[in-house]
């Protein structure tokens, strides 16, 4: 992708939302966002983004963020029917397109994003050149990590969210053994994404036997917050516990000690619940190296548009090394 174009259409593609924009002359413009399940394919949704701004520039290359692993041309999103296809968005719409993992861009945008972009849970300081973790509840659940150096960022992306769920009490043993029933293999975003939440809340109602109305992520988290619903609240209880202990495992595994960043729709969104909750004691609760996790600072990205900022730059990136 040539790094001297003025006009570079930028997207993060999730599951549940598309955002584009673009970048003209290293500026983010006004962002639109399309609701995934409207469109059968992506091609309906992009053609309708680049129809509106045809009109005022041209467009020939593209940087996507896309909610699912990255192997060559061709991806399929994890939690979506849409499979986006560069060798075909090449012959569409004329675009030369590079595709990385929505994650990877989160993580690339970490050092520039300021304090009014986060909101910190627990103590801890970052250490500065180290590793910085960052993962992130929504429709998915996504990971990755950043080392920042002075000469180069590099981005580790991964599918840390289908990893092996780990229970750390006798509640969370018996919802992961009645998730096992039905999935067989139980990963973290069985219970930490938006259809994770869903999976606790009904885990507990059968496991209770109880007869409550089967709800969706946004209904628990509603009545949850406004205390509403006991079986709503305890199963958000348990999300945020899940999402602390997991967030720890995360820590450790890359020696995240320039800090852990929650990124994703649902932690804002849940953010005085989540700093009242278990959240970091479980992050914390690492038997000998407790002190470890002490010392690592967590935050809750609150930019709504951090893997924009991310695919910025890699865009300036790529410049600069071009220049270089």
């Amino acid at each position: 992708m040539s790094s001297s174009a003025k006009n570079i259409l930028v997207g993060d593609i999730g599951a549940t939302n598309a955002r584009f924009t673009l970048l003209s002359n290293g500026n983010l413009n006004a962002i639109s966002s399309f609701e995934v399940a409207k469109f059968g394919r992506f091609t309906d949704a992009l053609a309708i983004f680049i129809k509106d701004h045809s009109r005022e520039t041209r467009i020939h290359q593209a940087l996507l963020a896309i909610a699912g692993p990255v192997r060559g041309e061709r991806v399929a999103l994890t939690n979506s029917c849409w499979v986006i296809d560069s060798r075909e968005l090449r012959t569409v719409f004329d675009l030369q397109v590079r595709i990385v993992n929505d994650f990877e861009a989160v993580a690339l945008s970490l050092p520039s994003l300021t304090s009014t972009d986060l909101a910190g849970i627990g103590n801890g300081r970052p250490e500065a050149g180290a590793p910085m973790a960052v993962l992130g509840p929504g429709t998915g659940l996504g990971v990755a990590c950043l080392v920042d150096r002075s000469d180069r960022r590099v981005v580790i992306a991964s599918e840390g969210g289908h990893a092996t769920v780990a229970p750390t009490c006798e509640q969370e043993d018996r919802i992961v053994h009645h998730l096992r029933k039905r999935f067989g293999h139980v990963s973290a975003e069985r219970v930490i994404s938006g259809s994770g939440l869903e999976n606790i809340y009904q885990a507990i109602t059968e496991l209770e036997g109880l007869e409550i109305p089967p709800r969706n992520a946004a209904e628990i988290t509603k009545n949850a917050l406004s205390g509403e619903c006991q079986r709503s609240r305890q199963s958000l209880h348990a999300f945020c516990a899940f999402l602390g202990s997991f967030a720890g495992n995360v820590a450790l595994t890359f020696g995240a000690r320039g800090g852990v960043y929650i990124a994703g729709g649902i932690s804002p969104r849940i953010l005085d619940f989540l700093v009242r909750s278990e959240f970091r004691k479980r992050f914390e609760a690492k038997g000998r190296f407790q002190s470890y996790l002490e010392a690592i600072p967590s935050y809750v990205i609150t930019h709504p548009a951090a893997a924009l900022i991310g695919l910025k730059s890699l865009v300036e990136a790529t410049a600069q090394a071009t220049l270089g």
